[in-house]
C-alpha cells in the first residue's frame, strides 16, 4: 500500500510553481501501553464524555470552544476553521535563503520528504535541489499543516529534498537562563588532552541501527517474567551518580578511560612496588697520587 501523502500543494519560487507532495520522513519507535486497571475487580478503568448537571453526552453534539472568560465559550464548528483563508495551506513560497549553520540545532522539530506531484514537475524540482546543493543552502518558508502554521526549511537530500518544521523563536527556552551560572574558565591543558584523546579513541561514524530502546526491551522482560509468577525485585541497584569531582579524581578517571580494555583493572590488581631506601653515599676518597702531591706541598711549605 502507497504511503499517504501529508500535505499536497506547491512550491512556489518567485514565478516558478512546483506540484509537490510532503510525506512524513519518521513513524514511532516501538511503545508499551499501559492501561488503567480497577484492582479489585481486573476490569479496564473507562472514561465518558459527561456535561455537568446532564451526564453522557452524544459525540455528535461536541463542538469546539474558545474560552474567552471563564465559562464563557465561542463556538466553532470544523467547517469554519477549515474556512480560515491562509495561502500558506496549498503552496509553500520560498522567501528567504541562509547557511545551514545558520539555524540552531533545536529549532528543528520534525523531517519530511518531499517529493514532484507528476512527471511534469520533476524538472523543476530538480533545478531547485540543485540550486540549493551548488549555493549551499537552506530555502525558508511558512506551511499550514494540520491546523497551524509552521516555519520549514527545505534542503537537498540525495535524489530528493527534505523539509524540516521549525520551532517558532518563543518555543526556545533562551540558553543563557540554563548556562548563566557555568564558569567561563579555561580547562587544564592536560585534562583537555586526555579528554580529546578519548573522544578520537571512540570516534566513528554513526550507525542508527546499532542502537535500540532497551528500556522497551526492559518493560517487556518485565511483563513477561511477571506474566510466569516470577518474584519482581523492585531495589534500585544503581549507585548514586557523584554530584562533582575533583581535578585528581579527574584526571585519574580520564587516564583509565584511555588505557585498552582491561589494562586498567590489571593496574589495580598489581601491588605497588615498595620503594627502595635511600643509599647512603660514602666520602669519597682521595686518590693515592693526589695524597703524594699535596705532601711535597706541604713540605715545600716547612722549607
Amino acid at each position: 500500500m502507497a504511503a499517504r501523502a501529508y500535505w499536497k500543494g506547491q512550491i512556489r519560487l518567485a514565478l516558478v510553481s512546483i506540484p509537490v507532495e510532503i510525506f512524513t520522513a519518521t513513524k514511532s519507535g516501538a511503545a508499551i501501553a499501559f492501561n488503567q486497571i480497577h484492582e479489585p475487580t481486573g476490569k479496564r478503568i473507562r472514561y465518558e464524555k459527561v456535561v455537568e448537571g446532564v451526564g453522557p453526552v452524544n459525540p455528535d453534539e461536541i463542538v469546539k470552544g474558545y474560552q474567552v472568560e471563564k465559562g464563557n465559550y465561542v463556538l466553532l464548528e470544523d467547517e469554519e476553521i477549515e474556512a480560515v483563508k491562509l495561502e500558506s495551506k496549498k503552496t509553500l513560497e520560498l522567501t528567504q535563503f541562509v547557511d545551514p549553520d545558520e539555524i540552531d540545532v533545536f529549532y528543528f522539530e520534525k523531517p519530511y520528504y518531499v517529493v514532484p506531484a507528476d512527471d511534469l514537475a520533476e524538472e523543476a524540482y530538480i533545478v531547485l535541489r540543485e540550486a540549493l546543493r551548488r549555493a549551499k543552502k537552506v530555502a525558508i518558508g511558512q506551511l499550514a499543516l494540520r491546523g497551524r502554521e509552521y516555519i520549514v526549511s527545505l534542503k537537498p537530500c540525495g535524489r530528493g529534498i527534505v523539509l524540516e518544521t521549525l520551532r517558532y523563536a518563543d518555543e526556545v527556552n533562551k540558553a543563557r537562563d540554563y548556562f548563566r551560572e557555568i564558569a567561563e574558565s579555561k580547562p587544564d591543558e592536560e585534562l583537555l588532552d586526555l579528554a580529546e584523546t578519548l573522544i578520537s579513541k571512540k570516534a566513528s561514524p554513526f550507525d542508527p541501527a546499532k542502537f535500540h530502546d532497551r528500556y522497551i526491551d526492559a518493560l517487556k522482560d518485565l511483563i513477561e517474567r511477571k506474566r510466569k509468577g516470577h518474584t519482581i525485585s523492585t531495589e534500585d541497584d544503581e549507585k548514586t551518580p557523584q554530584k562533582g569531582m575533583n581535578v585528581v579524581d579527574l584526571m585519574a578517571a580520564l587516564k583509565k578511560s584511555i588505557q585498552k580494555p582491561g589494562a586498567a583493572n590489571d593496574e589495580e590488581a598489581k601491588p605497588a612496588p615498595k620503594k627502595a631506601a635511600p643509599v647512603k653515599k660514602a666520602p669519597a676518597r682521595k686518590a693515592p697520587a693526589a695524597k703524594a702531591e699535596a705532601a711535597k706541598k706541604r713540605a715545600g711549605a716547612r722549607r
